[in-house]
């Protein structure tokens, strides 16, 4: 495939290159986003409102408006209202979100990394990682039954996904260049591996068996201020050096000699994209557990809407996954209340027929 004077202006952003914008959906572009932002807006605000007190519309934005400085609204709401609202459900949905976000911009940036729509954020073994971490956290003697409520498993879980991470990028970094062929193959094996030693150590954790399942099918139980601003800066940051690559990541879907041409440094930007996505992703693992096809589906459905141009496609992925991680929290915890689901069962249950529908009516997403 030659390199065209739309990849060029997609590079430079010189639009002097070409008549038309560099991508012919690109008009679709703000009103996507900002529909997807409404979404989000509009599911958070449901979530916020629902659960085993139920908060009336009117009296939830009434506390939000109060809270926010707006003057003129009465305080004429139960006490126990604001401690539900503000010290359990908002941060446990603004965590959700934190989280969809970075699962689902992981996911956008590893399939164009990868020019592979099957990608996901757990691609080259950053769950089995954070997995490992987090069961050697529960299993060690000295940490039993206080490793949870101390922090030390997600500080186990993000050390295991980053350790995994790094090593598939050693094994696979040959000089100065990063095939992602080898990255993906290390990935795999090293996934493999670090999920044979999980599960080790499940069948021969024996009481603990319940408490290291829950958590790596996912839940946001635990959820506090204290965790979403622990694992905020890792998250922002990751972010947005994903969101400032969108225009390389377009160039990289000509194929990498072509870039190379079009003065893209392409193995700066494939290490910059892999440290980036799989920074965010640990940081996501550590405060949630393992939770699938946020990252794989959300960036199919922001493809159907707006195009491939990957300046919509990440912003669109991380609005879409917040709000679809927020809506399958929501269900988890309200659907068979007082028990909770793991949020990885809603989001499977749901993720994975939409992405089978996908496939089935839109074949040419594979090629």
């Amino acid at each position: 495939m030659k390199a065209t004077a739309e990849d060029a202006a997609a590079v430079t952003g010189d639009q002097t290159l070409i008549a038309a914008p560099p991508l012919s959906l690109a008009p679709r572009r703000w009103p996507l986003l900002l529909g997807a932002a409404l979404a989000l807006t509009g599911v958070a605000l449901v979530a916020a409102a629902q659960g085993s007190v139920a908060i009336p519309p009117a009296t939830l934005v009434q506390m939000l408006l109060q809270r926010a400085g707006v003057g003129g609204v009465e305080t004429a709401w139960p006490a126990a209202y604001e401690t539900i609202l503000f010290q359990i459900r908002l941060p446990r949905i603004l965590l959700a979100g934190l989280v969809g976000a970075a699962l689902g911009g992981a996911g956008a940036a590893y399939q164009g990394l990868f020019r592979n729509p099957l990608a996901d954020p757990y691609l080259i073994g950053v769950a089995a990682g954070a997995g490992l971490g987090a069961t050697v956290a529960l299993l060690l003697p000295p940490l039993r039954g206080v490793s949870t409520m101390t922090g030390l498993v997600p500080l186990a879980a993000f050390a295991g996904a980053m350790a995994t991470a790094l090593l598939a990028y050693g094994i696979a970094r040959t000089g100065r260049t990063l095939p992602v062929a080898t990255l993906l193959l290390a990935g795999i094996a090293i996934s493999s591996l670090a999920s044979s030693l999980t599960s080790l150590l499940m069948a021969l954790s024996g009481e603990e068996l319940r408490v290291i399942f829950s958590w790596l099918m996912g839940s946001f139980a635990l959820s506090s201020w204290e965790r979403l601003l622990g694992t905020l800066p890792y998250m922002a940051a990751s972010g947005t050096v994903i969101l400032l690559l969108a225009r390389a990541l377009n160039v990289l879907q000509v194929g990498e000699e072509e870039a190379r041409q079009l003065g893209l440094d392409v193995e700066w930007t494939k290490l910059l994209l892999v440290a980036s996505a799989s920074l965010a992703t640990a940081a996501a693992v550590s405060v949630s557990g393992l939770i699938g096809f946020v990252g794989l589906v959300m960036p199919h459905v922001v493809r159907l809407l707006g195009g491939h141009d990957y300046r919509t496609m990440l912003p669109g992925a991380m609005l879409a996954g917040a709000a679809f991680l927020i809506l399958a929290d929501t269900i988890a915890r309200t659907i068979l209340a007082p028990m909770e689901l793991p949020v990885g069962v809603v989001t499977a249950f749901s993720g994975a027929p939409f992405f089978l529908y996908l496939l089935r009516r839109r074949r040419q997403l594979l090629f």
